[in-house]
């Protein structure tokens, strides 16, 4: 199973807005790394606020937002309805790296001369440079 990523829309607003990414129908490309995920929208459900029993068990979970709808779900902002439940939600996409990340180092000379050898070091680099 390839690797995952969630994205929260907060996140990919402010990258948008700094110029570090660009969103083209379902594809999400670093700007300056080159990689390239394709996206669906999700939501990462933080925890459940009514007081009921988690029955479907989503609590700490990413779900896409077609399974959560077709669930039942209603969404709104930053809650989920579902059924008996309320839950605190965060709305994002699921990013699911394009090819070997072998492939991107080929075709990255930028991320081979940083001595990155993964998407999970890929990440945790671009993710720190946009705190400094």
């Amino acid at each position: 199973m390839k690797n995952r990523v969630f994205f929260p829309q907060a996140t990919l607003d402010q990258w948008l807005f700094d110029n570090r990414i660009e969103l083209r129908s379902d594809v999400l490309r670093l700007t300056e790394e080159g990689r390239r995920f394709r996206i669906i929208e999700a939501l990462r459900v933080l925890r459940e606020v009514s007081g009921a029993d988690d029955r479907h068990e989503l609590i700490g979970r990413v779900k896409t937002r077609a399974f959560l709808l077709e669930l039942g779900a209603e969404v709104l902002e930053h809650s989920m309805i579902l059924g008996d439940n309320a839950y605190d939600v965060v709305q994002g996409f699921i990013g699911a790296p394009i090819g070997s990340f072998a492939e991107h180092l080929a075709a990255s000379p930028r991320s081979a001369a940083m001595g990155i050898t993964s998407d999970a070091e890929l990440l945790a680099h671009f993710v720190s440079a946009s705190v400094h």
